[in-house]
């Protein structure tokens, strides 16, 4: 793969993993459209870990306090930290099970098409958009139930589909439950520190087990990669976390509209 090619891939790895418009489809694309080799699993470990990391970064408090809140429920403590820790732990084993059997049965890949990526962009965009405009509540995280928490476990299955995004489902799921805008784009940043671990572990597993001749990237390739996914997911959370409370979720809405179609448009006139 050339240097373009890959850096493309980071940027939009990084700006898209978190806003509500679907990583995964943006990283289909590419090679469904311009006709770009798979990136290979080299490229999908950096490109995990670097978005990873920004997580961890500028939720570096969060971590910190999810972290206590286990060792509080080990020591049977029921406090801020320790809700907050068994929300997550309850709202991650969906995904990772359908995920896994997915990946199993061999329907990830048979679910990468552009019918599908193109109704999903659409679907999910109107949905979020409705469930933020008939949100009747504006709740804190702290709020969340555990319901509640297994329920945005549900809805973060169907990011498995493509074209759905993790964080726009996730997000959608929040409003629908009362969270404000900020808390849904909150807890849906927390959501997706084991998921993206786990896509990492899952590609990084591929890597180890690729022939060798097989690889279509290079260490340095991967750092670079790393590096840009980074960056720009830090800077993407950061700007998105400031501005979600304010703009809303009218504008992405418009964004996966315009994308759907022009997928619907290249489907029909390829």
């Amino acid at each position: 793969m050339s240097w373009l090619q890959l850096i493309f891939l980071a940027l939009i790895q990084g700006l898209t993993e978190f806003l509500p418009i679907s990583s995964s489809a943006h990283l289909i694309l590419p090679s469904k459209l311009l006709g770009w080799p798979d990136q290979g699993p080299l490229i999908d470990v950096m490109a995990h870990f670097g978005s990873l990391f920004a997580v961890l970064l500028y939720f570096r408090k969060d971590v910190a306090d999810i972290l206590h809140g286990c060792v509080d429920l080990l020591q049977r403590k029921l406090n801020t930290n320790s809700a907050l820790a068994l929300n997550l732990i309850l709202s991650t084993p969906p995904t990772l099970i359908v995920g896994f059997l997915l990946a199993k049965m061999g329907a990830d890949d048979a679910m990468r098409l552009l019918p599908i990526i193109a109704f999903t962009t659409i679907f999910f965009g109107v949905l979020l958009w409705l469930s933020d405009i008939k949100a009747k509540d504006d709740k804190p995280v702290e709020d969340l139930t555990w319901g509640g928490a297994a329920v945005l476990g549900l809805a973060q299955c169907l990011a498995l589909i493509p074209g759905t995004s993790r964080s726009g489902i996730t997000m959608t799921a929040g409003r629908t439950l009362g969270l404000s805008r900020e808390a849904s784009a909150r807890f849906s940043m927390l959501m997706s520190l084991p998921i993206i671990g786990a896509g990492g572990l899952y590609a990084l597993m591929k890597l180890i087990s690729a022939d060798a001749s097989e690889q279509t990237a290079t260490l340095a390739n991967g750092l670079v990669v790393a590096g840009l996914s980074f960056i720009t997911a830090y800077a993407c959370i950061a700007l998105f976390m400031k501005w979600v409370g304010r703009i809303g979720f009218f504008p992405f809405m418009v964004y996966r509209l315009a994308l759907g179609a022009g997928l619907i448009f290249f489907i029909v006139a390829s």
